[in-house]
């Protein structure tokens, strides 16, 4: 959650964690903050662990780490647990008109 925008959506490798200040930045909002578990499937229509960049309830602006760009192939939830779909980095930035930034804590 933003303070400009009232929701985005923040794609990182799954062994990195988000930098909150970062991802502030690259939406042009002041601050951020995770969304709270108990509003996950009313805002996004997802369950925890299924979360899914793609096809969520309402099109949010959606942020991609920029090493994605990198690589192939990447895999994201497919909207249920256990449930990945694996495609290419410019696919998924297409499908969910992303953008590229540097998001990660290092």
């Amino acid at each position: 959650k933003g303070n400009k925008d009232p929701y985005i959506v923040a794609v990182v490798p799954g062994n990195a964690q988000l930098d909150l200040k970062k991802i502030a930045r690259a939406s042009g909002n002041k601050n951020c903050e995770m969304l709270p578990m108990k509003d996950l499937l009313t805002v996004t229509g997802y369950i925890r662990g299924g979360c899914s960049p793609i096809g969520m309830k309402k099109q949010f602006p959606t942020f991609i780490e920029e090493a994605a760009q990198l690589e192939t192939a990447i895999s994201v939830s497919a909207g249920k647990r256990g449930l990945q779909i694996i495609l290419a980095p410019t696919d998924l930035a297409t499908i969910t008109a992303a953008h590229w930034s540097d998001l990660i804590d290092m």
